[in-house]
């Protein structure tokens, strides 16, 4: 199928792609890689009358920014530019190993990052990813820009803190301190499909599942439990009892409720064994 007719513009710079969203609005939706979005306008599950194409506003969007406190994403930085930059690997390995499971390569190669958080899957790995990293969202619009943090940015099912009016800028990310172990984990029936499940862990300790939830799901009861702990196997019996409390997933064609809710369980247990093996690898055999 192809999308209803709309009006394509292709602004030069970002004054006037911020001004074509607040003349048009709800009316609008703003390309990027176009991943998420081409498919929902060919298969006709939403119409617009404008497309507001951000590929020309300017190569700096483009540009990751490594700082010595902070990471920087621009709108327009591919996902695949993230997952081959050895430098931002390095710093966020979390961010690497949650890319190589979205999808396949030749939508990386044209997915942004900032695109795929604007839309806000509920089963798409780089919103729990976030969660845990405690990333913050630049918005853009004609009237300034503002910041806002990743516990208030997604909302419901692929709703975000976005007005009509605005644009996702930039995600911002506090460099983590050295020696931050980071595991993400993910179950899909086929390489590339969505997730049944995903978690994400960080280990100062911080927790998130996706696809059980409306939202990227911080899973507090379970980050409570591992805190301070040793990660031993009673320890990560209890946090899997625990996350299965915690998640209240639904029923599709794909898993039941019941399914995802033990798989997120498993997820998290074997994460948090992964991150007390690589931290047991950190400080090496002669630790005490």
């Amino acid at each position: 199928m192809k999308p209803g007719r709309f009006t394509y513009h292709a602004p030069t710079d970002l004054r006037h792609a911020l001004a074509l969203l607040a003349e048009h609005g709800d009316e609008a939706k703003v390309l990027a890689g176009g991943q998420s979005l081409m498919p929902v306008l060919n298969f006709r599950l939403a119409k617009i009358d404008h497309l507001v194409d951000i590929n020309r506003i300017g190569s700096r969007f483009g540009r990751l920014l490594i700082e010595p406190t902070a990471i920087r994403i621009p709108a327009l930085v591919r996902q695949r530019q993230v997952e081959h930059s050895e430098e931002l690997v390095g710093v966020l390995p979390l961010l690497g190993q949650a890319l190589r499971e979205v999808a396949h390569p030749q939508v990386r190669n044209r997915g942004t990052i900032c695109g795929s958080l604007a839309h806000a899957d509920p089963a798409a790995e780089l919103p729990a990813v976030m969660s845990v990293l405690d990333a913050t969202f630049t918005l853009a619009s004609a009237r300034g820009t503002r910041t806002v943090a990743v516990a208030d940015f997604f909302q419901f099912h692929w709703t975000t803190a976005l007005e009509p009016d605005e644009l996702l800028l930039e995600v911002n990310i506090r460099r983590p301190p050295p020696g931050t172990v980071t595991v993400f984990r993910e179950f899909a029936t086929r390489r590339g499909d969505f997730a049944l499940a995903g978690v994400a862990v960080v280990t100062d300790c911080r927790i998130a599942a996706s696809g059980v939830a409306a939202t990227p799901l911080r899973l507090a009861a379970a980050e409570a439990r591992a805190l301070g702990s040793t990660l031993e196997a009673e320890t990560l019996a209890e946090v899997e009892e625990l996350v299965r409390a915690e998640v209240d997933p639904t029923t599709d064609i794909h898993a039941s409720a019941h399914y995802r809710r033990r798989l997120t369980g498993v997820l998290a247990k074997r994460a948090l064994a992964d991150v007390a093996n690589q931290a047991a690898e950190q400080r090496g055999p002669n630790h005490d």
